[in-house]
Order: structure tokens, then C-alpha cells, then sequence
């Protein structure tokens, strides 16, 4: 073989190409391709392709290798050494993003182009679900044609004339199945012309290269505009991109697969059947009869196949692999199941069962009877449940070391499960998918059938890749649901349980978290019992949200609670808790509202320190915005003073007081939000908790907040 430095780049481009094509051959596979990384090392390019349709050719031209990380491309980049996946099973386990956009895919080869200290590329082959994965020997074979290819792109940048990708990938040419021609070839054309069947021969590109009088007569047009073209342009009522989906679908899988089409001159219906292999598709073309024609014959999988059935499950398949990507919650993992894996499989039951604290635990299911579910839910994990996958002493809800189980029909479940012959679930078909993270086994994922079925490679490849991502979205929505019902026990335990009843004063309050987040605030209130007649009333806001945030808010109310009760006013109660704040030193601030309320006087004295301002609702429903002196935030000055004003509560008169998630609307500013809520507290009406659900009602209409919020109200007698 000539070294890189002698050969010029067209000649070197086109050793390459032998080096690829010969590869693929040699190893059994059906496809393979080579990438370049360009300088960098950011981008992969796909420089060349063999045995790859199109349409998958251009989802492969230019790829990000920070945004492949979960592929064998990136893993041989990253790692520096082969990647082989033994089978598509396994390719959907390790990449289940990307078997979900490539169900088809087998057993894969990625081998780094490694010379010297630098990556060049990766040499990628792929084998279809029904090839034996690489042996030793075609494994060895494919690491030194991997070896070969980087030292010569090596030795070419050294000599001044690296190999740079060109516009387009190219698409090379398989080895020919059969190098020579078979020396009866007429007798074939005499067989093939006797048959009542159209043949049609296309390339993976999709081209004819052999049409039949038969086949171009079914089709309505001439064998010399058939030849050389692509079916779809060719034969314009075979244009829709459904169509070419199924083409590509079988080079792809090379599985067969079939699909019924209209004659729109004839008005007869054909039935298309593609058989593939590594250098193309063979196609027949017939009339569809009662004996010819079987909706799934030889589909790849039901409603897998890319017709107008299968767009719509595609569509299902990325809405569902997208919505698990960013679901924060168990509930939203389950309506996202239920309202796409049925859709997608073509599936009519479903449920995620989860081990929580030794039992069995059912968080979201669909299709299933009531009765069945209770005889789950809550039962412990020990006991003779008469269920697959839910019996004593079985491995992870008997799945073995987290291979999915596929039963076609009850007789396959019952010869497994001897115990689920007393379980009637109206189903023919199951498939049990573990459920696994960071390599623990913590459910399984159920899904029925009502008719049996046999559950094709492609099937399973699909189920187990889109069980991998419920796994890895669960996982994450539980870990979720689990901090945020910490964070908010953790808020009720800082916040007053109850508040006390007080002659002379109605009161109500409520306390919502932020929408968004998981970790607790720092607003707070209180109403601190004084005497028989006298009360205090305190809000506030500690700056940020966490764990930090809650204790000091907690350590605030303390306080606040000590100096009232021990009857300090209401200006020295905010300067105790300010010195007291400082001496923390918690590197945080916090504004706070304190109203010493005589009801029997009927008089409030309020201090603030940086707290927004109250509201007050007179008897005549006319509301002010309060303008109290202003004190600092607690913890800015450790000498500071806060001043005190008088305000008259004479019976009927109403006192808000509340935090900044209540006045805080995107796109509104303070003092026109503000006026806002005032307006709409002089038109509430009825008992003080319908006037503070109103009041929160109209701060967020839509139920999302972007920060906690507090509200007290106060209403004299």
C-alpha cells in the first residue's frame, strides 16, 4: 500500500474509499461509513458512506461531538479505542436518544482513527438486526483497516496535502454480492418474465437499475424512464415522503417490509414487497388479493414501518423522547407515557411499577383493570404476587439481570410464569422492560397487548430504548418529588401551624412556593399573642431560597418572636433582631414589616425595614398604599434605627400585608402591579379567606410564580 506522502489527495480519497468499502464487505456488514474530525476536534464530518440511504446520509453530514456524547462515535473519540455493540438490544440500552432516531441499527463498530498523539476521525460499520455481531477475526480486521486509514491521513497532512471533506458526503458503491455474472443469464430474464409478478431492482439510492415488462406496467410507465431514476420521481403517485421512508427503512434494517399502494389510473391496489440486502432492494410489485395481501406480512414491526401510521408514531416517539428529557416530575413522566407510548407501540395498556420502602409501587398505569392494580399497588416485594416479574424470590421482578421479557401470547407467559394462569388481564402480548439507574434495577415498565403478537427485532430494540429513557426520567422525577416534598415539610415546620384567635381581629393567611425550583424559600410571617387585647403581626423576606435561606428565616421569626413578647416596640423589636442578624453575619439580607396591634384601642403601630408597603383597606372599602418610615434591611448596618408610625384601625378596617412574589408580574412594573392589587382589594367582597384567595388569584392568574410568596391580612372587629 502507498504511503500518504506519495499520493496526491484524489488519489488517496479513493484508496480511502476501497479501504471502507472492502471493510464493510469483508466483515459481514451492510453499511459503513467514514467520518473526518475537522481541525479542532469539535466536528465530525461525514466524509464518505457506503450502503447507507440518503435520508440517513444527511442526518449524519455534520455532527457536533459535544452533542453525540451518548453514541459510539463519541465514546472512540473520547476512550481512543473500538466501540463494538453485539446487538440492537444493546445499542438501545447504552444509546437509547439515539436508537429512538435509528431503530434499525444491530451491532455497530466504531473504531478512532488513531495516529501519532491525534484523532483524525472514526470509521463507523453497522450490521442489521438479522447479521451475526463481528467475530474476533472480523473484529481484528476492522481495527487495521481503522490503523491503516489514520496513518495515511497522517502521513498526507506531513506532506503538505491533508484530506479535507468535500461538499457532499460520498456515497460509494457496495462490493457486487456476486462478482461475476451467471452465464444463464437469459434463462433467468425467461423465468422472471413467466411470473405473473413485477421485479424491480433499485440501488441504495434509491435508483433502478433492472425493471420487468410486468413491474413497468403495474407502475403505468415505460422501462426507459424507470431505468436510472428513483422510484418516487419516476413514478409521481409514489412521490410522498412516506413512501421513500419505507425504502430507506429497509436498507436500513435490512428487514423486509411491505405496504399497499393505489393504482390512481387503474384504481387497483398493489402490493409493494422490498426485500433488501447490502447493495440494495429487490422489489415486487403485484396485484393485492385476499391471499397475497396480510397488513403486517412482512413489516418490519406494526406501525413501525414509515407510512402515514408510522410519521405518527415518529411524531409520538420524539414528543415522548423529548418530553422525558425535560420532565420534572413523576406525574409528568406518566402523562407523558400514557399520552405517547400507546400511541407509539401501538400498545393498549401500560404500567410503571416501582420498588419503594419493600413494596410494590404503581405511579402511573392506563388500560388496566382497577382490581389488578390494587392487587399491586402497596403489596410487599416478597410476596407470591401471581404476576411475571412479581414472584418470590425471582431477580428483579423476574428479569434477570435487567434483560426486557417479550411473551407473544398467554402460552409463552404461562410457560414462564406458572402463576399468572389465575390473572385475567384481557391482554395477549406483554413486554416487561426493566427500569434501571446507575446500574440498580428499581421497577419494571409493562406493556400490553390485546392480541398476540411476535415482537420483531425492531420491536425490541424500540421498546428497550425508550425504556431506558422512562428509567432515566423517573429516576430523576423521584429524586425530584422526593427533595421537593422535603423542602416543603421543611417550610411548614418554619411556619406557624395555626395562628391564634384574637378578640377584635379576623385574620387570614396564605403561603405559596415558587412554581419552578425545588428548594424552600425565605418569606415568613407571624401573628405573636401579646396580651388578652394585644397582638403583633410580622412579615418578611430573607434574600434567596435553600436550606440557608429557610434556617435563617427561621432563626428571623425567633427573634422577632423573643423581642415582642418581652415588649419591646415595634421600632426596637427590628433594631434587637437587626443586631442580631449582623452578629450572624450570614452574608445575607432580609426585609421584614412588624405591626403592634392594640384592637381594643384600636390603633396598629407599624415599623419596616425594607419591607414592601402594607396596604389598608378603610370601612368605606377606599384602600391606601401605606407609606410607613423606611428602615434599612436587616444585616446592612448594625447601628441602625427604625422609626414608627401610628395608624388608626377603626372596626371594619383592613390591614394587608404580604411579601414581593405577590406584586411580581413579568412585564409589569412594581408601582403599577401594586396599584393593581389595590384596586382589586377595594372591590373583594365577602369572608377575609375569598378576599386573600382573590387577591392571589389576581397576582397569578396562571398559578406560576416565579418566587414565594406570603400574605397575612388583618381586619379589626
Amino acid at each position: 500500500m502507498a504511503s500518504g506522502r506519495e499520493l496526491q489527495p484524489a488519489a488517496l480519497q479513493e484508496l480511502l474509499d476501497q479501504i471502507v468499502t472492502r471493510t464493510v464487505a469483508g466483515m459481514g456488514a451492510h453499511a459503513g461509513a467514514l467520518f473526518l474530525l475537522e481541525p479542532g476536534g469539535e466536528v465530525l464530518v461525514l466524509d464518505a458512506s457506503v450502503g447507507m440511504p440518503t435520508g440517513f446520509v444527511s442526518l449524519l453530514r455534520r455532527l457536533q461531538v459535544a452533542g453525540v456524547a451518548d453514541s459510539p462515535l463519541a465514546e472512540a473519540i473520547l476512550q481512543r479505542h473500538p466501540v463494538w455493540v453485539d446487538s440492537g438490544e444493546e445499542f438501545a440500552r447504552r444509546y437509547p436518544q439515539l436508537a429512538l432516531t435509528f431503530p434499525f441499527v444491530g451491532a455497530v463498530a466504531a473504531a478512532p482513527l488513531v495516529a501519532g498523539s491525534r484523532v483524525w476521525g472514526v470509521m463507523l460499520v453497522l450490521f442489521s438486526q438479522k447479521s451475526p455481531a463481528p467475530d474476533a477475526r472480523a473484529q481484528g480486521r476492522f481495527t487495521t483497516a481503522a490503523r491503516c486509514i489514520a496513518v495515511l491521513l497522517r502521513d498526507a497532512a506531513e506532506a503538505g496535502h491533508s484530506l479535507q471533506p468535500g461538499l457532499s458526503a460520498r456515497l460509494l458503491p457496495p462490493a457486487p454480492a456476486h462478482p461475476s455474472a451467471p452465464a444463464h443469464s437469459q434463462a433467468a430474464a425467461d423465468f422472471i418474465a413467466a411470473l405473473p409478478e413485477g421485479a424491480c431492482r433499485l440501488d441504495v439510492r434509491g435508483r433502478i437499475t433492472f425493471v420487468d415488462h410486468t413491474a413497468a406496467d403495474l407502475l403505468g410507465e415505460s422501462i426507459p424512464h424507470l431505468l436510472g431514476a428513483r422510484v418516487w420521481e419516476a413514478v409521481p403517485w409514489l412521490s410522498p415522503a412516506s413512501y421513500r421512508l419505507r425504502y430507506q427503512a429497509a436498507v436500513a434494517s435490512q428487514l423486509p417490509t411491505s405496504y399497499t399502494v393505489n393504482q390512481p389510473r387503474t384504481g387497483r391496489e398493489l402490493l409493494f414487497q422490498l426485500y433488501p440486502d447490502r447493495t440494495g432492494v429487490s422489489l415486487r410489485i403485484s396485484a393485492a388479493t385476499d391471499a397475497t395481501h396480510s397488513p403486517d406480512e412482512l413489516a418490519v414491526g406494526a406501525g413501525t414501518a414509515p407510512g402515514p401510521a408510522g410519521l405518527d408514531a415518529h411524531y409520538h416517539m420524539m414528543r415522548l423522547s423529548g418530553g422525558l428529557a425535560a420532565a420534572a416530575s413523576v406525574d409528568e413522566v406518566v402523562d407523558l407515557v400514557a399520552g405517547h407510548l400507546l400511541v407509539t407501540l401501538h400498545a393498549q395498556a401500560f404500567a410503571l411499577l416501582v420498588a419503594e420502602a419493600g413494596r410494590v409501587r404503581a405511579v402511573g398505569h392506563h388500560g388496566f383493570s382497577p382490581e389488578l392494580v390494587d392487587l399491586v399497588d402497596h403489596a410487599p416485594l416478597a410476596s407470591d404476587l401471581p404476576l411475571p416479574g412479581l414472584t418470590t424470590g425471582a431477580p428483579v421482578w423476574g428479569l434477570p439481570q435487567g434483560v426486557p421479557s417479550f411473551f407473544a401470547d398467554r402460552a409463552e407467559l404461562r410457560a414462564a410464569y406458572p402463576e399468572s394462569a389465575d390473572i385475567d388481564d384481557g391482554l395477549g402480548a406483554w413486554a416487561w422492560l426493566p427500569l434501571m439507574a446507575s446500574g440498580q434495577y428499581f421497577g419494571v415498565c409493562v406493556v400490553g397487548y390485546r392480541q398476540p403478537r411476535s415482537f420483531t427485532l425492531q420491536e425490541r430494540a424500540t421498546l428497550t430504548a425508550i425504556s431506558a429513557l422512562i428509567s432515566q426520567s423517573l429516576d430523576r422525577a423521584r429524586q425530584y418529588d422526593a427533595k421537593h416534598q422535603l423542602a416543603e415539610g421543611l417550610q411548614a415546620g418554619l411556619l406557624p401551624r395555626t395562628l391564634p384567635a384574637m378578640h377584635g381581629l379576623d385574620v387570614a393567611a396564605r403561603y405559596l412556593p415558587a412554581s419552578h425550583g425545588m428548594e424552600v424559600g425565605g418569606d415568613f410571617y407571624d401573628l405573636i399573642r401579646l396580651s388578652d387585647t394585644e397582638a403583633a403581626a410580622v412579615i418578611g423576606d430573607v434574600q434567596g431560597h435553600g436550606v440557608s435561606a429557610a434556617g435563617l428565616m427561621g432563626e428571623v421569626r425567633t427573634a422577632v418572636h423573643a423581642y415582642a413578647v418581652a415588649g419591646a416596640t415595634s421600632g426596637e423589636v427590628l433594631a434587637h433582631t437587626n443586631h442580631l442578624f449582623n452578629d450572624l453575619d450570614p452574608g445575607l439580607l432580609a426585609s421584614c414589616l412588624y405591626a403592634h396591634i392594640d384592637p381594643v384601642r384600636h390603633i396598629a403601630q407599624l415599623s419596616t425595614a425594607g419591607h414592601c408597603p402594607p396596604l389598608l383597606r378603610r370601612p368605606d372599602l377606599h384602600t391606601d398604599i401605606l407609606a410607613a418610615p423606611p428602615g434599612p434591611l436587616l444585616g446592612v448596618d448594625p447601628a441602625a434605627e427604625y422609626p414608627t408610625a401610628d395608624i388608626p384601625l377603626p372596626p371594619g378596617t383592613l390591614l394587608v400585608l404580604y411579601t414581593d412574589g405577590l406584586i411580581e408580574t413579568p412585564g409589569t412594573d412594581h408601582d403599577t402591579a401594586l396599584t393593581g392589587l389595590a384596586a382589586v382589594l377595594s372591590e373583594a367582597t365577602g369572608p377575609l379567606d375569598n378576599i386573600a384567595d382573590t387577591l392571589v388569584a389576581h397576582a397569578q392568574p396562571s398559578g406560576d410564580r416565579s418566587d414565594d410568596t406570603a400574605l397575612l391580612l388583618l381586619k379589626a372587629c
